[in-house]
């Protein structure tokens, strides 16, 4: 089993083209992670990313945010995190992080009345 503090550093990939960015954003566990990290506004540690999928499916779904600039892996204190590069979505394409974190922030509610 590999140590958080065994991983080595990940690159940081630019923010892609916008196709790439929806192509990454399309998949509804790859936004919900986006989401959780862009509420939570700090790195967040792995496994509070993601409900009901493994942990090698949700290491291919960070993978796929990663390549696509929108999130970097960080260990800190032997824990590995998740950050959102909130700054670097926005000088890349202005404005499409909060409208899609906002229309998901509106789904996650509509469909937690819906269950009540």
């Amino acid at each position: 089993m590999t140590q958080a503090n065994d991983l080595p550093p990940a690159p940081i990939f630019p923010v892609a083209a916008l196709p790439t960015v929806l192509g990454a954003l399309h998949d509804p566990v790859r936004l919900e992670m986006v989401r959780r990290l862009s509420n939570a506004a700090a790195p967040i540690r792995c496994a509070a990313l993601y409900d009901a999928i493994n942990k090698s499916t949700a290491t291919h779904h960070f993978k796929i945010l990663r390549e696509a600039g929108l999130i970097e892996r960080l260990t800190i204190d032997g824990q590995t995190l998740q950050n959102l590069r909130t700054a670097a979505i926005e000088q890349a394409l202005p404005g499409l992080l909060p409208s899609i974190v906002e229309a998901a922030n509106r789904a996650d509610t509509a469909h937690h009345d819906e269950k009540i």
